[in-house]
């Protein structure tokens, strides 16, 4: 953040108490949406906070803020792979995020700046995954409330298990079973494979479909049912996407459950792993490190900035830095993951009640 005291502004700040600041969050996705089309947003966005400025403030306080948004937005990296941004404007400060995470636009105007709008902001697409597994087809598609698409991937799953290949005497009904059964374990473990490697590019709630044999064998060997939120029965090998969304539609219709699963699904793996911190102080430092991949706090949970809830102490702490835009450690925090490109979740007490009503998942 860059202090941009000057005399003119200074006198706006003696008089306006620090005020009007600005918060504008809006989608920026320059390899998306292009250049001229996102001009056209931020000025569209401009002009209506201009409009609310001017209900509120005297045009000469007006003029200097929105010469100030004008000046950021001129400076703005159209460069970046991010899909989203949030500006904050006062006349003493100012501050660019660049996010990862899909927003609605929000604009507010207040004496004050609240990190968590960029959560209250955040779209949610409901998009999971759906393996449909057969003998005849293995498919994998990427689903959400408005559309339900194959993935094209380099980890292309095996296509179909392999006909019989055994050899042409086999004296035992049991040495055929072995056989396909070894056939069977082989295709799955194809299966497996490509799986591990979807789910690293796309972390979504997970969902498997296929024949209640076929998921039965595929349970017992797959490293990933602590990722699955449901399997459903059913062969399906010749069904369309349109009829496989269809199927999907109940089991997805309820996503505030889905999304709990999903996330005590990922917190179970991690604390399994050792991967998980959890408490303000731990979930601080991994954060300032530039390591936090999900990020799970309590709605309403506050905490005092570090540097003066442990004035008398040392570390971590000490290397705080309160900006003016945020009023504790949890908004602190939640800044950190999210520039860093991670994700922030919030969730209820009952999900954290072991973790001090806040837990953090790092990177691998």
């Amino acid at each position: 953040m860059r202090s941009v005291l000057n005399p003119t502004i200074s006198e706006v700040v003696a008089s306006a108490h620090y005020r009007p600041a600005i918060s504008l969050i809006i989608p920026f996705d320059p390899k998306m949406n292009g250049h001229a089309a996102l001009t056209i947003a931020l000025k569209n966005a401009c002009r209506k906070i201009e409009k609310q400025l001017l209900l509120e403030y005297p045009a000469d306080t007006v003029v200097l803020m929105m010469e100030k948004l004008s000046t950021i937005i001129a400076q703005l990296n159209y460069n970046t792979h991010k899909k989203s941004i949030a500006i904050f404007v006062s006349p003493v400060f100012e501050k660019v995020i660049y996010l990862d995470i899909l927003v609605e636009e929000k604009i507010a105007i207040d004496d004050s700046f609240e990190i968590r709008d960029l959560l209250y902001s955040k779209k949610q697409l409901h998009k999971y995954l759906l393996l449909q597994l057969s003998a005849g087809q293995v498919r994998m598609f990427i689903g959400n409330s408005s559309s339900f698409v194959k993935i094209v991937s380099h980890a292309e799953m095996p296509q179909q298990l392999p006909a019989r290949d055994l050899p042409e005497r086999v004296g035992k009904f049991s040495d055929v079973h072995a056989a396909h059964e070894k056939q069977l374990d082989k295709f799955l473990r194809q299966v497996e494979d490509s799986l591990e490697l979807i789910l690293r590019a796309y972390p979504l709630p997970l969902y498997i479909i296929g024949p209640e044999k076929l998921l039965g064998h595929f349970k017992k060997m797959t490293a990933h049912n602590g990722e699955v939120i449901e399997y459903i029965h059913g062969d399906y090998q010749h069904a369309a996407e349109k009829e496989l969304s269809e199927i999907l539609a109940p089991h997805v219709a309820d996503w505030k459950s889905v999304l709990e699963k999903d996330i005590r699904n990922k917190m179970e793996q991690a604390l399994s792993a050792g991967r998980m911190v959890s408490g303000i102080e731990e979930v601080w430092k991994e954060a300032h490190r530039g390591q936090g991949q999900l990020l799970l706090v309590e709605k309403d949970f506050r905490s005092l900035p570090l540097n003066d809830a442990r004035s008398k102490g040392a570390g971590a702490a000490a290397q705080y830095k309160q900006f003016s835009c945020v009023r504790d450690a949890v908004d602190d925090i939640i800044e950190n993951v999210l520039s860093n490109g991670g994700d922030v979740e919030f969730v209820s007490p009952a999900l954290l009640q072991d973790h001090a009503h806040i837990a953090l998942i790092p990177y691998h």
